[in-house]
């Protein structure tokens, strides 16, 4: 109903002036929010009501074909006996074999009538003619979250505001061009341009690597085809010097990955189809921190060199490791591309320079963190970034499902939305679309400055625990999310390394029994296999972890009252399980004492 006619619709029901006017004026001004969300394609200061944002989707929901009452499954309705052409009540009718049918009016509803998903076969981002509202829910989601991490997370976006990239920026970096250009971070930020996966992590991780291969592929042939060209051109000129920068057909099929003992990203590198060296970490010489061994990656990239995709830093992880050394992991990156690759300073010439080695930032869960989004904020300065992978579910306080993929590069997010296999559930982006609705940009921010806030009396509180069992707090300054406390003193009664670990596992197990969730239990010396690959010292990634320990995090979206809740319960769980250890101790004594006697 269009607010130009409601005044003269509703006279003619005998409905005051007056009346009417006051009505039109909370219409007009929804209608004013919509508009403005529509042309600032920004997040609003303030939240919006349940009520506005399920008015949007079910306008957006109108737009698809499979709108109104077709939207339920036809099953069963059959006709009147007369061909039934004439009195078929629906607008469209469907003949391919995805219509967007949903037989549930359950299911329909949980998801707005959204049924046709997002993209088509050759780019999840691209638009489907069948669904115009998906098509655009989708873009502005995209729009909202870029807008959320660099005005609420702090991450910087485009810094060169050509005519060109504006252009690129409107269309969230998905635009049409070759994909040969733009090799390096032109300066830009790594909230320049991103893209929306259905898939977790894991699974994103997976389709960023396909995608950065691709790529790679592409730009490496474009790169040998110069260098056979310039060869030529050097003999008929009887000038048969070298090039000291060349380029390689050698396939690239090596990942280095800075060790982190999570198994996801580890079978992600496997998924590709890609070949995984486990770069090992290293303790820092003062503190408790496990952390980047940049050392050990030069070596790596001088050993493998033109077989290695990329290289995987990290950046949220669990105690004692700290985020990778993202900015110098960059840096040296970008210097080794410049040392064994073409490095023209003309346009064409970057189109030549092949692909160098790519660098995937793991950020799961860190947006949260405005020290590790600075980090990222200066690799992309100085050094090669190529694409950022963040958790939606962790971030933003959504189910479990999308990945947000970042890039300083507009070709990279290109390439990973063309590589995704076929169209894409819509759910993840509506759970996304309406959270940052709802939040608001002062609602993000908000609970951004909520978990700052916390930190520290988190640390505080775990430290003063740990001292009244006889344990301290894991000194670890670069991760500020998840803390540790050792548990060196936990088990008494024996001195055999085994044991210890059977009955540290058992607390770990006691915590998850008294509803308490979220924990990890790590003891020392434990080893895990995965795919063929033996990690030593599995969970702390490092090999001889001389602790065994119990982290905890304080993550977005932790309450105050539900931390405290949390120290209360862990301090009755350990009282509990020393009181039991100690009565097993005197118990085993006494009879020990008696088979003596």
């Amino acid at each position: 109903m269009e607010a130009a006619s409601i005044p003269t619709l509703f006279t003619s029901l005998s409905i005051p002036t007056n009346h009417t006017t006051v009505g039109l004026s909370n219409l007009l001004a929804s209608n004013s929010q919509i508009k403005s969300l529509f042309h600032h394609k920004r997040l609003p200061d303030v939240g919006w009501s349940d009520i506005q944002i399920q008015r949007l989707l079910l306008e957006l929901s109108c737009l698809d074909t499979n709108c109104e009452e077709s939207v339920r499954c036809q099953l069963g309705n059959g006709n009147n006996g007369n061909g039934g052409a004439s009195t078929y009540p629906h607008r469209w009718t469907g003949a391919g074999e995805r219509e967007g049918r949903i037989y549930s009016p359950l299911v329909s509803s949980r998801h707005y009538g959204l049924g046709h998903g997002i993209g088509r076969s050759g780019d999840v981002m691209e638009a489907q003619p069948k669904a115009v509202g998906s098509s655009a829910l989708l873009r502005l989601c995209l729009r909202l979250v870029l807008d959320a991490v660099r005005r609420g997370a702090g991450l910087t976006g485009l810094v060169n505001k050509s005519k060109k990239q504006k252009q690129l920026k409107n269309d969230g970096g998905n635009n049409k061009s070759d994909v040969t250009n733009n090799t390096n971070n032109n300066g830009n930020g790594p909230a320049s341009y991103g893209t929306l996966l259905p898939v977790c992590t894991g699974m994103s991780m997976a389709l960023v690597l396909s995608g950065l291969r691709d790529r790679a592929n592409q730009l490496d042939k474009l790169a040998n085809q110069h260098d056979a060209s310039t060869t030529n051109d050097n003999n008929n000129n009887n000038n048969n010097n070298e090039s000291s920068k060349t380029t390689t057909s050698t396939e690239r099929n090596i990942v280095l990955w800075s060790r982190i003992d999570q198994k996801s990203c580890y079978k992600a590198i496997l998924s590709a189809g890609l070949t995984c060296i486990v770069l090992p970490t290293t303790t820092h010489p003062t503190t408790d921190e496990v952390s980047t061994d940049l050392n050990a990656l030069q070596v790596a990239l001088d050993k493998y060199s033109h077989r290695i995709l990329a290289v995987i830093t990290t950046t949220s992880c669990f105690c004692p490791r700290v985020p990778d050394e993202v900015d110098r992991v960059a840096k040296l990156i970008q210097g080794w591309n410049s040392q064994h690759c073409h490095n023209g300073n003309s346009d064409e010439d970057n189109n030549k320079r092949g692909a160098g080695i790519a660098h995937v930032i793991n950020h799961a869960y860190g947006l949260q963190c405005a020290q590790t989004n600075k980090l990222l904020n200066r690799a992309c300065t100085i050094g090669r970034v190529d694409a950022i992978i963040c958790s939606t579910d962790k971030n933003f306080l959504v189910p479990v499902g999308g990945a947000l993929i970042l890039s300083p590069n507009d070709q990279v997010i290109a390439c990973i939305s063309k590589n995704y296999p076929g169209r894409a559930s819509a759910s993840p982006v509506v759970d996304l679309f309406i959270t940052l609705l709802s939040m608001g940009l002062n609602g993000y921010k908000g609970i951004l400055e909520e978990r700052r806030r916390l930190v520290d009396v988190f640390r505080v509180k775990f430290d003063a625990l740990a001292k009244k069992f006889g344990e301290r707090l894991l000194d670890c300054p670069r991760n500020t999310i998840s803390f540790g406390i050792t548990l060196d003193n936990l088990v008494i009664g024996t001195d055999d390394d085994k044991k210890k670990n059977v009955q540290i596992t058992k607390f770990g197990s006691m915590l998850f029994t008294r509803c308490i969730s979220g924990t990890r239990i790590v003891p020392t010396k434990e080893t895990k296999t995965i795919s063929g690959h033996t990690f030593q010292g599995f969970g702390s990634s490092y090999d001889d972890y001389p602790h065994s320990y119990v982290t905890a995090a304080c993550a977005v979206g932790m309450g105050e009252e539900e931390m405290m809740e949390f120290f209360e319960r862990l301090e009755r769980c350990w009282r509990e399980y020393v009181g039991k250890r100690e009565k097993e101790v005197r118990k085993k004594l006494k009879q020990m004492e008696i088979k003596e006697s």
